[in-house]
């Protein structure tokens, strides 16, 4: 080859090698767009009466297995006895606060029992709807329980758990499943708790028969934690 011929293609190379690590960087901004578009919402979960944030442990350790970053998974605590409206505005503050520290507009809110109605109450008369993508009740009393007369008359909370409570018959009035929230219901047949088990279905929702799970076990069933994940992704 002529020397003059070899040099040039030598500095062709050197300018081809030379441009691809300069688009190198430019190539990768739209993947790491994609990425943090990929992002799931939040997750806010609620417990019920007598609960705690440590019942959400196992499914949100089902969470972050399958993917979710810990830092966008909050189980709060809150007083179980007191009212449902009190408990709502907390939960109000808590899905905010969530919100807040991790930037996302909207959040999703996984609950558990009477968990499900303070967060109805949110979501109906506290502007949740603005703020809600996803919304799941697993074996909640969304009509009541007649379990609820054994501490009714002691227990703020547990008396609204009564069908035909004010507070129900208020948070059921009209539009069970208001704005343009996901709502997905999650109810056993076996829910030795929440008597009759169709008290978990909402108008408007997508009622999921789970089968036969008794009712603290719904926290901790993989396929009613898959089936939740699904859910809300």
């Amino acid at each position: 080859m002529h020397p003059r011929r070899r040099s040039h293609s030598r500095t062709a190379r050197i300018v081809t090698v030379i441009a691809s690590l300069l688009l190198a960087p430019l190539l990768t901004v739209p993947t790491a767009t994609a990425a943090t578009a990929a992002q799931p919402d939040p997750v806010l979960f609620v417990h019920g009466y007598k609960g705690g944030a440590w019942n959400w442990f196992d499914m949100i350790d089902d969470f972050e297995g399958a993917g979710y970053p810990s830092d966008r998974l909050h189980a709060m605590s809150y007083d179980p006895f007191q009212s449902n409206a009190t408990t709502a505005a907390q939960v109000r503050e808590e899905a905010d606060a969530l919100r807040a520290r991790t930037g996302a507009s909207r959040i999703d809110i996984v609950t558990h029992s009477m968990g499900g109605l303070s967060s109805r109450h949110y979501l109906k008369f506290l502007g949740g709807t603005a703020h809600v993508d996803d919304w799941v009740s697993l074996g909640g009393p969304n009509h009541g329980t007649n379990l609820a007369g054994i501490c009714s008359w002691l227990i703020t909370s547990c008396k609204e758990l009564k069908a035909g409570s004010d507070f129900l018959n208020r948070l059921n009035a009209g539009d069970e499943t208001p704005g343009t929230v996901n709502y997905g219901t999650f109810w056993s047949s076996c829910d030795e708790f929440i008597n009759p088990d169709s008290s978990t279905l909402l108008s408007g929702a997508t009622n999921t028969h789970v089968g036969c799970v008794e009712h603290a076990w719904l926290l901790v069933s993989d396929p009613v934690s898959r089936a939740t994940r699904d859910f809300v992704r």
